[in-house]
């Protein structure tokens, strides 16, 4: 199992900027002919400084670019955590739906 990491949607300023990404993060794992997945989306906000080092335009961005800027402002492996206890839960669910008749 790896987690896979995207860039879904920027937002960007008049300065072609970038002032949010929203990411996600997935995983699945096949056991038995059946596919359990686990999941995380989020928005990541950022102040763009046309004037900084390393400064990257935004036609020349990449998404692996994006996605390391998310990952240096998220605890990566609580969300990478997270994406995998949702796939263990699915499973062996702790709790199940139905009725008795």
């Amino acid at each position: 199992m790896a987690v896979v990491w995207r860039i879904a949607e920027l937002e960007r300023n008049t300065d072609n900027g970038v002032v949010t990404a929203h990411w996600s993060a997935s995983d699945s794992e096949t056991v038995e002919g059946v596919e359990h997945r686990g999941s995380s989306y989020g928005a990541m906000s950022f102040t763009p400084d046309t004037e900084a080092e390393g400064y990257i335009e935004y036609a020349e961005l990449t998404e692996a670019v994006v996605v390391e800027w998310v990952k240096a402002l998220l605890d990566v492996s609580a969300v990478d955590a997270w994406v995998a206890d949702q796939i263990e839960e699915s499973k062996a669910p702790a709790v199940s739906t139905g009725v008795p008749w």
